[in-house]
């Protein structure tokens, strides 16, 4: 097998008692202070209130790192459950398909609880979480806790037993570029209103093809149902309601979703 363009490294950690900080950490903040950043702008730019961004960040970071591990846990990695202080452990194993569905619950409940429309920041939304989780998939590329199939693909990593796909380095690329495309539509008021929609349907799409390069033949490999895995089914509800949010008509902005008129002046 001819080598891999990209050659296999490791970013040395840093440890703090219990706690080890990797690249994969730093770079998941980052992405985290990006996404809520980039939704809070786009919130204002589309006359919305940024402030609701920001006060719904704590809760739905928060929420999404609990149901991340949770979702590792018991769908991902179920034998890592014979020992259930595994449970507590929460920055030990985390599923970004498990953040998702976290901070979906924890949007579900915060808008209907503020009386917020939840689509009326949508595109903020949107404009915020492709970038963020975008970056963060370039932590998993630097660990790189992902690994694919063996391929001499010029973009396959040359892991130590031979050239393989490196997942988290594809999803940084598809998520990065849906990020571009985002903003350019935004700023030229193109699918206003539908920018989540696209989002959903465009990486869900791609994530579902993706994982059918994922490993098998790893010590840690992820878990399937079916011969899929539980992002894949996941994805399926994703692309779901991307499209029925693609096919809607934009109405009305509700008040209490509106920017006060002089808050942003």
């Amino acid at each position: 097998m001819p080598l891999a363009l990209i050659p296999w490294f490791e970013l040395p950690s840093l440890s703090l008692g219990p706690f080890t900080i990797q690249s994969f950490g730093v770079l998941s903040a980052l992405g985290i202070l990006a996404a809520v950043k980039l939704a809070a702008r786009g919130a204002g730019e589309t006359g919305r209130n940024p402030q609701v961004i920001l006060d719904f960040a704590v809760v739905g970071v928060l929420t999404g790192v609990l149901a991340g591990h949770f979702v590792h846990l018991f769908f991902y990695h179920p034998e890592e459950l014979e020992d259930p202080w595994r449970i507590l452990k929460f920055w030990e194993g985390l599923s970004s398909m498990g953040g998702l569905l976290g901070g979906v619950l924890a949007a579900a409940f915060y808008f209907r609880r503020k009386k917020i429309r939840f689509h009326d920041y949508g595109d903020a939304f949107a404009l915020g979480v492709a970038p963020g989780w975008g970056i963060a998939r370039v932590g998993c590329f630097t660990v790189h806790d992902h690994p694919g199939i063996h391929s001499d693909f010029f973009l396959a990593v040359r892991f130590p037993d031979g050239g393989r796909h490196d997942l988290g380095l594809y999803e940084a690329i598809v998520l990065l570029s849906l990020a571009a495309v985002l903003w350019v539509l935004h700023r030229r008021g193109i699918l206003r209103g539908r920018l989540l929609g696209l989002l959903a349907v465009v990486y869900g799409l791609a994530r579902f093809l993706l994982d059918f390069l994922r490993a098998r033949d790893v010590a840690y490999a992820d878990a399937r149902y079916l011969g899929l895995t539980p992002a894949q089914y996941a994805v399926i509800v994703l692309v779901a309601y991307g499209a029925w949010q693609l096919s809607r008509r934009p109405g009305p902005a509700s008040e209490a979703g509106r920017f006060a008129a002089g808050a942003g002046r």
